[in-house]
């Protein structure tokens, strides 16, 4: 039996931006999703998915799963004919539109496959691997989900080939919250919306993306230097220039201004867009549980976890 894990995820500053070449800020979460394989008599494979989710997203996903399942095998060139592998999901981590369920999924897989297998592989090969699967959900993925999947941390990521992945180390760590519309999304067509609405509106969109280069390097100093209020302020900015790419929904806007309104520093959507999560930097245990309250009060479901 092999058994592996991946951390969920919360992208801090530019996701969207990210798939264009300009520098994102992603915090792995202290939640997991957990996968062990067994191997048994028979052939193929059989998934049992037992990590608690947001109502629909596993059965949303079942598809993109099992094609991420089949890329997986093919990537590490396992062919279960011989017999069957029983693939069980699990851990902590809810499956949720915005928090890398998929990628810490695929993680996990590889892991408790090359565990299983006696493979040894190292996190670069694991990430690579996992980049194969998340294929699967998002078609052409940045890789950001599943590098903060693999590695944890802190990390400044710009995709290419190879992608930049660098750890922020900060001086500590900082309390944020994610709080859930309980939308499912397809990152997919979400991607695609703003390639189409990119390639018609050029001009603006170059502009949208300078400034979001821009912002980058600033939160990257402001997170290094710990100054919490700048990091918040640039969060709310970050929030606006997703709005103008189409990204965001008025759920997520609104959950925005229930946690600003409640006295978080920051807050933005954070993930694909058009549902998902919301994070907000709530500095503190008691902001954290003042801002979560105030969420919880209007019937969406809060995260309270930490960056570091």
């Amino acid at each position: 039996m092999g058994e592996g894990k991946g951390y969920g995820k919360v992208i801090l500053f530019n996701e969207h931006f990210v798939v264009y070449g300009i520098p994102c800020i992603v915090s792995s979460i202290d939640r997991y999703t957990t996968c062990r394989v067994e191997r048994t008599h028979g052939s193929g494979w059989i998934v049992e998915d037992l990590r608690p989710s947001t109502p629909g997203y596993k059965e949303d996903k079942l598809e993109q799963q099992k094609d991420s399942i089949n890329r997986i095998l093919a990537a590490m060139n396992i062919e279960p004919r011989d017999f069957c592998l029983k693939i069980t999901f699990g851990g902590n981590l809810v499956a949720a539109s915005g928090i890398g369920a998929s990628a810490a999924s695929c993680v996990a897989l590889a892991r408790a496959l090359s565990n299983e297998f006696n493979l040894n592989l190292n996190d670069d090969r694991i990430n690579e691997i996992a980049y194969e699967g998340e294929k699967a959900y998002h078609g052409s993925p940045s890789g950001v989900d599943n590098a903060a999947a693999t590695y944890g941390g802190v990390l400044w990521f710009i995709r290419g080939n190879p992608p930049t992945i660098e750890r922020l180390r900060l001086a500590g760590s900082v309390e944020i919250l994610m709080a859930d519309t309980g939308i499912v999304a397809d990152t997919s067509k979400v991607v695609a919306s703003v390639r189409e609405r990119m390639n018609r509106e050029k001009e603006k969109f170059d502009k949208i993306f300078a400034q979001a280069r821009e912002l980058a390097y600033e939160a990257r100093e402001a997170l290094l230097s710990m100054d919490l209020k700048k990091v918040g302020e640039l969060m709310i900015e970050n929030h606006r220039l997703l709005q103008e790419i189409g990204v965001s929904s008025r759920d997520l806007d609104r959950l925005v201004e229930i946690a600003l309104d409640a006295g978080a520093l920051g807050a933005k959507m954070t993930g694909g867009g058009w549902g998902g999560n919301i994070v907000a930097l709530v500095p503190g245990e008691d902001l954290q549980e003042k801002v979560a309250q105030a969420i919880e009060k209007e019937g969406y479901k809060v995260l309270k976890t930490k960056i570091w």
